[in-house]
């Protein structure tokens, strides 16, 4: 441990035991191409928007870039990538907190990756999405397009201007 010098202002941990983790961080990338917006099928059965959850040390955007190559293959750099907002809502005893980003630009085509839990990647024209779309996927979409009439459960909505 460093020694602060007489101007620093030091801090430190309320408790020496980790509080009890109630909370999951995690993105979701709207790919929109000429065909539509990019969907795949989880192993549940859901159809979501590309995504998971932020490692230890990552930005949003690299997040964005890691999943996106992971779950189908694209290629992106974190300059290709705008943050749209927070969405927070909870399952359970969880608090989720989801944020959308929007991927502009890619390389590649989307296919089904190894050992991943979500697939058959298809592009959906946003006038004709299908049913059963994950709630945060739903969320996701809507907060960026208010007119896309889809159900979901409500969730908070910060926009980043």
């Amino acid at each position: 441990m460093s020694v602060p010098d007489v101007d620093t202002v030091t801090s430190r941990e309320r408790s020496a035991k980790p509080p009890v983790p109630h909370a999951a961080l995690g993105v979701g990338a709207i790919v929109l191409g000429e065909r539509g917006v990019l969907l795949g099928r989880h192993q549940r059965g859901t159809l979501e928007l590309p995504g998971g959850t932020v490692e230890p040390g990552e930005s949003l955007e690299q997040t964005v870039v890691r999943e996106l190559a992971e779950e189908t293959g694209l290629i992106a750099r974190t300059e290709d990538v705008g943050l749209l907002g927070t969405l927070v809502d909870h399952v359970e005893d969880v608090v989720r907190v989801t944020v959308g980003a929007l991927v502009t630009a890619w390389r590649g085509e989307p296919a089904t990756q190894p050992d991943e839990r979500v697939g058959d990647w298809a592009w959906y024209p946003l006038d004709k999405l299908p049913d059963g779309l994950f709630v945060c996927s739903a969320q996701i979409l809507t907060a960026w397009r208010p007119e896309l009439r889809i159900a979901h459960t409500p969730a908070h909505f910060t926009p980043y201007v």
